[in-house]
Parts: structure tokens; C-alpha cells; sequence
């Protein structure tokens, strides 16, 4: 028994993505079985947010939400490490609450190489010949996706089966998680609508946007519920915020510079979308102090520009190479790195957590997707 024990600690501990994929898979075959049967029609927009929720994710959110709990000393095996994965796989569904919205209001085409959900439900409205605008119904289908996923992202945690006291010692990252998530993505559209160029606004962004709900609220979430002390759940949420920011920063640069076949969007969408990201700042910012008109201009008139082309993309890829904002961001992202790694060596966690969020904190600012 102790050796099968040990076993399913390893599976668990080494493959923590492949068991959030089988207990979302099991979730959402569940709920489209519930609805089906109700509501045929609805059924199959549920099969379509299923297909979103399972086609792509690196599973980000829940596997720092378990090392969070591992580290503080929960359970590796048994009943409450089964229910605690249920539980933290349900950051997957707010997350695609998050893209599928985001998307909507960034006027997105594709994701991970596939159509996005309002533009995919518009294609369908458009096909069948239905009454009405195809782009409305594309964009109500999207709203309410991803309000259902957000709904949903509830019901999974709260009927995960943790322990009661663990659930509730749970509530507050996760509220707290669900409201700033809410609020980064309100700032990111405040932000454009404002022309907001400053650095302190697209940071603003960033940590609310994606920092917290990415790493730091949900290492936060894991070690509360595994009733870590007060010292511990600071010292992770320092790790996780400055790593968040790292995380953010490098997707920054893979929007301008990454290669559409691996990251699932076209390359300078975020200058198509108006987004002032930091990059796009510190290079304004750049141009601006070196007298460099004509360049600032380029960049600005790019920004927000829907038709934007191939070749002006590739001219702002070069100004802000040239402008040193790539180089100001990798420094950026390499002093954020050591600082989160400084802050988790105070963590005290319990092995292996410490070695594994360390790795992946590298794997988080250097990946190349």
C-alpha cells in the first residue's frame, strides 16, 4: 500500500498539467451532458467553450496553485490532493472567461491558431443563413461563454470536495483573483481609450492584468488552503508578483517578435489592438528623448491601425530593437526574475515545491511561447 502510495505521488507531483486536463475534461463532459439533454442548442455552444477550455493552455495558473499547496505541506496523495487538483483546475475556466472576453474586445482573429470564439460564432450565424447580424450573435455567443466559464470556474471549485475548513481558508485569493482579473482587463481597455503612453500605466496593467491572476494569487490560493503561515503566503506572493510581471514583460516582446505558427496569434497584434504595452512605451519614451520624430510617429500611427501591414510591422520590430525598448525589457524581466527567486528562497517550503517553482520561474520568463 505505502509503495502504490509513493507511486501516485510521483504521477501526481511530475504531471500535474495531465491531471488538471482530466479532471476539466471530466467536468465539462459532465456540465455539456447536463445542458445537452436540457437544451439541445445550448448544448452545443457548451461543446464549443469545451473545446476552447481543453484545445491549448500550458496550464499555467493550476500548476503554481499546486506547488503553492505542496510547498506549504499539503498532501501529495489521497482524497484531499485529488479534490485540491479538482479545485485549482478551475482556474483554467477563469482563464478562458479572460481570452474569450479579451478577445472579444481586442477584436481578436485568431486564437491558438484557431478562429476565435465570437469570430468562430459569427462564421457559424453567417453560414446558416440566421436572422440578424452575424457579428452581433458572434459577440453575444462570446459574452456569454465566457460568463458561463467564469460561472462555471465557481461550481468546480466549490464542489471540488477540499475540506470545508481548506475551502473557506481558500475564499479570499480567490475572490480577491476573480475581482483583479476583472480590473486589469477594465485598465487595459481604460488604458487605450485614454492613448495612455506612460510606463506607469502599462505596468498598472500588466501587474493587475496578469500578474496577479497568473502566478501570485494562484500560489496564494494553494498555500492558504494548505494553511500555510503568514510569513510563507508573503513570501510567495512576492515571487508571484514579481514573477507575473516578468511573465507579462516577456509576452510583451513574443507579441511583437514571436513566431505566429508557435504563439497562435499573428505577430504585432497588440500594435493592430492599440495596445500600449510596455515595450511600445519605453519605445515612444526612447524616441521621443532622442528627437527621433519621424519614429514616434511611425510608431503611433501603427498603433490602433486595423489594415496595418506586413512591412510597417517590420519597421517598428526594427525601431524598437534600435530604440533599445527590447533590450530595457530583458533587463527588466532579468532583475524580476532574481528578485522573485531572492523572495522564494525565504519561502521555507517543503520539498521538492522550492526546486520546482524555481524552474519554472526560469521556464516563465524565457519561454519562447
Amino acid at each position: 500500500m505505502q509503495q502504490a502510495q509513493g507511486t501516485h505521488v510521483i504521477a501526481i507531483d511530475h504531471a500535474v498539467a495531465d491531471h488538471v486536463e482530466r479532471a476539466l475534461a471530466a467536468y465539462l463532459a459532465t456540465r455539456h451532458a447536463e445542458m445537452a439533454e436540457r437544451a439541445p442548442s445550448f448544448g452545443s455552444a457548451v461543446a464549443s467553450l469545451a473545446d476552447f477550455v481543453l484545445g491549448g493552455g500550458k496550464r499555467l495558473r493550476p500548476t503554481f496553485a499546486w506547488w503553492g499547496w505542496r510547498g506549504a505541506g499539503g498532501e501529495g496523495d489521497g482524497d484531499q490532493a485529488h479534490a485540491v487538483l479538482r479545485a485549482v483546475s478551475a482556474l483554467e475556466l477563469i482563464q478562458a472567461c479572460a481570452l474569450v472576453h479579451d478577445d472579444l474586445m481586442d477584436a481578436s482573429a485568431m486564437r491558438r491558431g484557431k478562429p476565435t470564439v465570437h469570430v468562430s460564432f459569427t462564421a457559424q450565424h453567417r453560414a446558416r443563413g440566421w436572422l440578424g447580424e452575424p457579428e452581433r450573435f458572434g459577440a453575444a455567443a462570446a459574452i456569454l461563454l465566457g460568463d458561463l466559464a467564469l460561472a462555471w470556474a465557481d461550481d468546480m471549485f466549490t464542489g471540488s470536495g477540499v475540506d470545508p475548513a481548506r475551502q473557506a481558508a481558500g475564499q479570499e485569493p480567490w475572490r480577491a483573483m476573480r475581482t483583479e482579473m476583472l480590473a486589469g482587463q477594465y485598465l487595459d481597455v481604460h488604458t487605450q481609450a485614454m492613448g495612455d503612453e506612460s510606463a506607469e500605466a502599462a505596468l498598472s496593467v500588466a501587474r493587475m492584468k496578469t500578474a496577479a491572476y497568473t502566478i501570485e494569487r494562484p500560489l496564494h490560493l494553494g498555500a492558504a488552503m494548505a494553511g500555510a503561515p503568514a510569513p510563507m503566503v508573503a513570501a510567495l506572493r512576492e515571487f508571484g508578483a514579481d514573477l507575473g510581471l516578468a511573465f507579462q514583460l516577456r509576452d510583451d516582446i513574443l507579441g511583437m517578435f514571436g513566431d505566429s505558427d508557435v504563439t497562435g496569434k499573428p505577430a504585432g497584434d497588440d500594435l493592430r489592438e492599440g495596445k500600449r504595452t510596455l515595450l511600445i512605451s519605453v519605445g515612444l519614451a526612447n524616441a521621443d528623448a532622442a528627437g527621433r520624430t519621424a519614429d514616434a510617429a511611425l510608431l503611433r500611427g501603427a498603433l490602433g491601425d486595423d489594415n496595418l501591414g506586413s512591412d510597417t510591422i517590420e519597421r517598428a520590430r526594427e525601431l524598437l530593437i534600435d530604440l533599445g525598448a527590447v533590450a530595457d525589457l530583458e533587463r527588466r524581466i532579468d532583475t524580476l526574475t532574481d528578485r522573485a527567486l531572492a523572495a522564494l528562497a525565504t519561502a521555507h517550503l517543503a520539498a521538492p515545491a522550492a526546486d520546482v517553482l524555481a524552474d519554472l520561474a526560469v521556464a516563465a520568463a524565457r519561454r519562447a511561447h
